[in-house]
Parts: C-alpha cells; sequence; structure tokens
C-alpha cells in the first residue's frame, strides 16, 4: 500500500474512538451508576448528572494511562508506521464489534480487558509476520511482545474476581450486623464514624487513582500526595466524621445518600481516568506513529522508537472525549440494558430472574446449602438468634409502590462503593492489574450474597447470571485475541480490499445487534404491561388483572394462528420463532400469578373475604399458558425431525378446530379488555360443539389408523393438538365465568351456566 492509504487509516482511527467511546461508555456505565440506581439515592436525572460530572474530571486525570496503547503490550521500536497502523487498525475493528456484541445482550465485560488481548492478538499476528519473513535479524516472539504484562493482567483478573467478592461479602455482613436493615435510629448514633470510613475510602480512591495520570498535576504534587498518602487519609476521616454528625445532628439529613452520590462520582471519574485509554488511547497511538513517520526521511520504513517516549496528553482531547462520553451517557439505551443487569442481580426481593438455572448452579446452591448447614449445626442457639435477629430483611407493607421501592438499600448502596474503591486503590498502590468492572460487579455480587438476597427462592437465578457474566469476561479475553489476529492478516494480505470487507462487516453487525437490541426492548415493554405498579385499590389491582389476562389471551390466540399454519405447511423457521416466544408468554403468566398474589395480600390486609375464584384464575391460567406450549413444542418438533406431513383430512380437521378455539379465545379477551360480555352464553356453546368435534375427529383419526394411513408419531400429535385445544377452550371459559362473578352483569340470561 503507498503513502495515501495510511492518511485514510488515520482518519479512520479518529472515527473509531468517537464510536468506541460511545460503545464504551455504554458498557462501563453500569459501574458507576449501580448503586445510585439501584437504591434510588436519589432521581435519575440527579445521578446522570453526578455521573457526567466525575466523567468531565476524570478524563483530565488518565494521562498516565494512555502509554499502554504505546508500549504496554509491545515493543514499538520492532515495528514500522504501517505494521503499527495494521495493528491499531484491526484492534479498533474487533474493539467495537466484541463491545457492541456484549452491550446488546446487556452483559457487563472489561473494556482494559478487551484493549489489551486485542492489542495482543493483532501485535502477535504482526510478529509472526516478521518473524517468518526475517533473515538475519534473530528475534523472537517475547521480543516482539511485553508477555509479562500480558500474564500480570490474567493473574490481575483472577485475582480480583475472588478478592472483590470476599470482601463485599464480608464488609456487608460486618455493616449489617452494627446497622441491622432497620438502620435509622442507629445510624443516628455512629453513623458518622461510619460515613467517615466510607468518605476515606472513597476519597483518596480519587487521589491514588487519579494523581498519577492527571494532565494538570507536576511530578512533585504527585510525590507529596503518595507520601503523605495516611495523613491524607486521617484528615479526610475526620473532616468527614465531624460534617457527617452535623449534618445528622443539627439538619436531620439522610448522609447515606450524600455518601452514596460522592461515591458515584468518584467511582465515574475513576472510570474515565482508567478507561479512557481503551477507547480513544489505540487511535491517539496510531496518530502519533503516523505523525512521526511523516517527519522523518523514509515514513514507510522507519522504526517507532519514538512511541516508547514518554508523551504528555492534551487536556483538550481528553474534554472532548469526556463530552462525547457525558452525551452517550444521557442518550444510551443499551447503557440502561447492561445497569438493568447487574442490579437484577443483586436486588433485595425476588422477582421475575432474567437467567434460568443451569446444573452448575444447581450443585453451587447445593454445596452451599450443605456448607452453612454444617456451620449452623456447630453455631449455639443463641449466637444463631442474635446473628439472625440482626441480618434479617424487615417486613415491608404491601402499600409500597413498586416503582419507588428500591433495589436494595442505603447500607449496602454505599459498602459496594466503598469496598469497589478500596480495593482499587489497594491494587493501585500494588501496581497491580485489575478491571474496575470486575471489582465493582464482583464487590456488589458479593455483597448481595451476603445480605441474603439471594434466597432459596432466587439463588440458582442469581448464581447463573453470575456464572455468565463471568464467563463472558474470560470469553472477551479469547475473543478478543482472535479476532484481532484475524483482522490484522486480512488488513496485512488483503490491504484496501480486507479493509472493505472488514468494515462492510462491522457496519452489518452493528445494524444486526441493533435490531436485536430493539426486539429485546420490545420483549421488555410487554413485560412491563403485565407489572402491577400498585397494590393499593382492590377494584382496580382486579380490572388490571383482567387487562393482562386479556393481553395474554391475545398472544396465545396470535401464536396460534402462526403456529397452525406452519405446521400445514411445515415452515419449521415460523415454528421455531413461536417455540422461542414460549418463553415470553410464561413469563408473562407467572408475573399475572405474581399480581394475583399481590391483591390476595390486600384483600387479607383489608380483612376481605378471599375468594377461591382467584385461586382458580391461578390454575386456569397456568393451564392454558401450558397447553399452548405444548402444542407448539410438539409441532415443532414434529417437523424438525422431518415426520411425515399432516394428511389432507387431519389439515381439515385441525382447521376448523383452529376456527373455534381462535374465535372463543377472541371473544373472551374481547370480553376481558371491555368489561363487557356480548352473549356469553354462545360461547359456552361453542366449546361444548369443540368437544363434540373434537371426538368426532378422534373416531375419524382410530379409523386412519386402522388403516395405517396415519403414523404413530403423526397419531400422537394429532391427539395431543385437538386435546390441547379442549383443554385450553375449557380454561378459557371458566376464566370467563370468574370474570362474571368479579364484574356482575345486567342481564344475567348471558351468564355461562
Amino acid at each position: 500500500m503507498g503513502i495515501e492509504i495510511y492518511y485514510v487509516i488515520a482518519g479512520m482511527l479518529i472515527l473509531f474512538a468517537i464510536f468506541d467511546l460511545v460503545v464504551g461508555v455504554t458498557n462501563d456505565a453500569v459501574n458507576f451508576l449501580n448503586s445510585s440506581i439501584g437504591s434510588k439515592a436519589a432521581p435519575f436525572l440527579t445521578i446522570i448528572i453526578i455521573a457526567s460530572l466525575g466523567i468531565l474530571a476524570g478524563v483530565t486525570f488518565s494521562g498516565g494511562m494512555m502509554e499502554v496503547a504505546r508500549k504496554g503490550i509491545f515493543h514499538p521500536e520492532f515495528f514500522t508506521m504501517p505494521e503499527l497502523l495494521t495493528i491499531f487498525l484491526a484492534v479498533m475493528i474487533t474493539d467495537i464489534l466484541l463491545l457492541d456484541l456484549f452491550n446488546t445482550h446487556g452483559l457487563p465485560t472489561s473494556t482494559t480487558v478487551s484493549i489489551v488481548f486485542e492489542l495482543l492478538g493483532a501485535a502477535v499476528a504482526l510478529s509472526f509476520l516478521k518473524i517468518m519473513a526475517q533473515t538475519s535479524n534473530g528475534l523472537g516472539l517475547w521480543d516482539y511482545i511485553n508477555t509479562a504484562k500480558a500474564m500480570a493482567i490474567v493473574g490481575g483478573i483472577l485475582l480480583s474476581i475472588v478478592v472483590a467478592f470476599a470482601s463485599g461479602a464480608i464488609m456487608q455482613f460486618i455493616s449489617r450486623m452494627i446497622f441491622t436493615f432497620d438502620y435509622e435510629e442507629r445510624l443516628k448514633r455512629y453513623g458518622a464514624l461510619w460515613g467517615g470510613m466510607a468518605m476515606t475510602a472513597i476519597t483518596f480512591f480519587i487521589l491514588v487513582k487519579g494523581s498519577k495520570g492527571a494532565t494538570f498535576m507536576d511530578a512533585q504534587t504527585v510525590t507529596w500526595i503518595k507520601g503523605n498518602s495516611l495523613a491524607i487519609m486521617a484528615g479526610i476521616f475526620v473532616v468527614s466524621a465531624v460534617i457527617f454528625q452535623i449534618l445528622l445532628s443539627i439538619f436531620r439529613v439522610n448522609i447515606l445518600k450524600l455518601i452514596v452520590l460522592v461515591g458515584t462520582f468518584a467511582l465515574a471519574m475513576a472510570f474515565a481516568a482508567n478507561d479512557l485509554v481503551n477507547f480513544i488511547g489505540v487511535p491517539l497511538a496510531g496518530l502519533n506513529a503516523f505523525q512521526n513517520a511523516l517527519a522523518s526521511a523514509d515514513p514507510m520504513n522507519v522504526t517507532m522508537e519514538a512511541l516508547s517516549k514518554k508523551v504528555q496528553s492534551q487536556t483538550s482531547i481528553m474534554l472532548i472525549a469526556g463530552t462525547i462520553m457525558v452525551i452517550t451517557l444521557w442518550i444510551s439505551k443499551k447503557a440502561r440494558t447492561v445497569t438493568e443487569t447487574e442490579i437484577s442481580l443483586g436486588q433485595q426481593d425476588e422477582g421475575m430472574e432474567r437467567f434460568e438455572s443451569v446444573w452448575l448452579s444447581r450443585r453451587i446452591v447445593n454445596l452451599f446449602d450443605s456448607l452453612f448447614n454444617s456451620v449452623r449445626t456447630l453455631t449455639p442457639h443463641a449466637v444463631r438468634k442474635a446473628i439472625a435477629a440482626r441480618i434479617t430483611p424487615k417486613s415491608e407493607t404491601v402499600h409500597v409502590a413498586i416503582k419507588e421501592k428500591p433495589h436494595f438499600d442505603l447500607i449496602r448502596a454505599s459498602v459496594n462503593l466503598m469496598v469497589a474503591s478500596a480495593v482499587v486503590s489497594f491494587a493501585t498502590s500494588l501496581k497491580l492489574p485489575l478491571s474496575t468492572t470486575y471489582v465493582t460487579f464482583m464487590v456488589a455480587m458479593g455483597s448481595s450474597f451476603s445480605d441474603q438476597a439471594w434466597g432459596r427462592e432466587s439463588a440458582v437465578y442469581r448464581i447463573t447470571g453470575v456464572l455468565t457474566v463471568v464467563g463472558g469476561w474470560f470469553m472477551t479475553a479469547l475473543i478478543a485475541f482472535v479476532v484481532s489476529f484475524i483482522a490484522a492478516n486480512i488488513i496485512y494480505h488483503f490491504n484496501l480490499p480486507g479493509i472493505i470487507c472488514l468494515m462492510a462487516f462491522v457496519g452489518f453487525m452493528i445494524w444486526k445487534n441493533k435490531k436485536r437490541h430493539e426486539g429485546h426492548e420490545k420483549t421488555k415493554e410487554e413485560m412491563n404491561i403485565f407489572h402491577l405498579e400498585k397494590v393499593e385499590d382492590f377494584q382496580e389491582s382486579v380490572s388490571k388483572t383482567f387487562d393482562h389476562l386479556a393481553y395474554q389471551l391475545r398472544g396465545i390466540r396470535e401464536s396460534f394462528v402462526i403456529t397452525f399454519d406452519a405446521l400445514f405447511e411445515e415452515d419449521l423457521e415460523s415454528l421455531r420463532a413461536q417455540r422461542k416466544k414460549t418463553k415470553q408468554f410464561q413469563m408473562g403468566t407467572n408475573i399475572i400469578i405474581a399480581n394475583i398474589f399481590k391483591v390476595l395480600r390486600l384483600l387479607q390486609r383489608e380483612e376481605n373475604e378471599v375468594s377461591y375464584n382467584y385461586y382458580q384464575i391461578i390454575r386456569r391460567l397456568q393451564k392454558l399458558s401450558d397447553g399452548h406450549r405444548d402444542t407448539v413444542i410438539r409441532c415443532t418438533m414434529h417437523v424438525a425431525n422431518r415426520h411425515k406431513g399432516l394428511l389432507p383430512a387431519q389439515i381439515e380437521e385441525l382447521k376448523e378446530i383452529k376456527k373455534i378455539i381462535l374465535y372463543i379465545l377472541e371473544q373472551v379477551e374481547m370480553a376481558f379488555s371491555k368489561k363487557n360480555i356480548v352473549d356469553c352464553h354462545h360461547i359456552g356453546a361453542q366449546f361444548h360443539y369443540l368437544r363434540e368435534l373434537v371426538d368426532d375427529y378422534n373416531a375419524n383419526q382410530i379409523e386412519r389408523i386402522r388403516e395405517e394411513s396415519s403414523k404413530t408419531r403423526l397419531s400422537i400429535m394429532f391427539y395431543a393438538i385437538s386435546g390441547n385445544c379442549v383443554m385450553m377452550a375449557k380454561q378459557t371459559v371458566k376464566l370467563l365465568e370468574i370474570f362474571n362473578e368479579a364484574f356482575p352483569l345486567d342481564d344475567p340470561q348471558k351468564a355461562c351456566k
């Protein structure tokens, strides 16, 4: 390639820097938003403003971290400008693909680990090419690559995961023993001392993480801060404790909210200071290499010793990058998705879980259950009773609005921030590489575990979620290395055509991930329709429940239309799409049932007589959902296994069954949604007609079996579908009868009896 193409690559690196800032902030916003959003320490707008200020402050502290991209993973003096730009372009392409993929699925990963292993993969690719082409210099891979740095990062990952989880769990247990869940009174007594400790850890975190790479601090100031760190910490503790005591005693301020907000600022600042290099470090290094090459007599062949030297970063560039990060934080929907993943895994109350249980999570739960049972038997009863009294969550009143209830309290939120700050500060002082994402996530998981948020009803699901996220972290390193290695080879061997193909692939994957995320958002919105925001007014709650039932019936009806038609036409793709949706219908059913339990608790609180009909709704709805799922799965598996298709006679009979079941579902759906029943007796008559029709069709099927025109598997499926339709029609009519009692009719003749 001529020198001209490298002008294009340099421009692409700038564009990639902007885009990487967007996907990077989307991924890492969870680090500093989780505690404040989960505990509802302040309105969302206030939290975002504070985080934005932290980011803008943090980018001015990120100068020292830029050295990692230039010389932290490989030795630039052994590479020429074209080789380095090939490495950097491969890294940016891979980084955007990888982070956008994780963001789409709402999984937080480490931008530090991704950028390091992308640099490693691309550098190894170019190093191998240089080694194969060399004739006399005798350099090996270890001469090109900084292998010690890469191994240190891997060790830091493993260590940070264990230390962060254990630290979060232990500190949360101690904090809960001190303050309990009913912490207001105890906070007045010794909350100032505890707040002083928290502020010491959090603010020291700012200084330790920030001063080293600050673009506006000279070396003398940094040295003074390090030399007087103990005195600084003591001063912060005393001043903070005094201020907090004044706020508590005189102004009656909830100091925990202040601690959480300051911690949010600190973590946002640390994120920007530590992770900005992950987004713009590589493009800046590429531009630096390009400028140095152009200044030489032989730009295509001069080696890049200049990148080994320290380069002072410009504060203006850092602030521009920070502004882009802040804008992304305000407008990114994917950032909300990633944040919701961590919050849902740490919420105190049981609810709809995002992850299913797997065998490994069940084994882990069984192991810890056996371990705790053994410890419990060895612990004196009096000690167990005293501990349980302090760490058992207090019961909430039923009328608390779901929207306003935090996922966890301010004690845990402040512990999350304090421990994360302390762990990162301690590791930084020891020059141990780690990921802010890993530390904040595992601290949050450790504190939620210690707080008994992982109870028997939710433990397997939460552990599955943690295993999924942690597994994704290790996959990040592997995927980053492999994809970057391949991309570097493509760019090196195919030059401009290779770059064009890679760019086209990047565009396609981003578009595909965007569509997938929109689908996830739509599904989430549909699930949110079912949630009762408040359970205060009994009659309104009952009305809402039947609205949700109408929505569920409509979904089942629409699914049946597609399923039957796809079965007749043997359209496997459509059947598989409907099978994926069965999980959504099951989730909707579970949410409606949970809402009914809320209504029942409300009735019990108001000392009203609980009608047996509400338990009947649960039973009927479960059977209805199970019948739909069984039908869809049977149809899908039959076509997927390439069994013989339905006979023409069977298709005609199932079409008649389909017409009646869809009619019943539609009529009941309309009754529920409009709160008005029209000719309910006719709906009951349709059910009886369907049952008689299925009896006749079953007799016809027996004749087909005798004639051997219908094979065994085909006969089994036919009987199952027709039987499910009868069962579902019966449950739907029963739901209508319950509705009829909940909303009495003016005309008794319209009853379903």
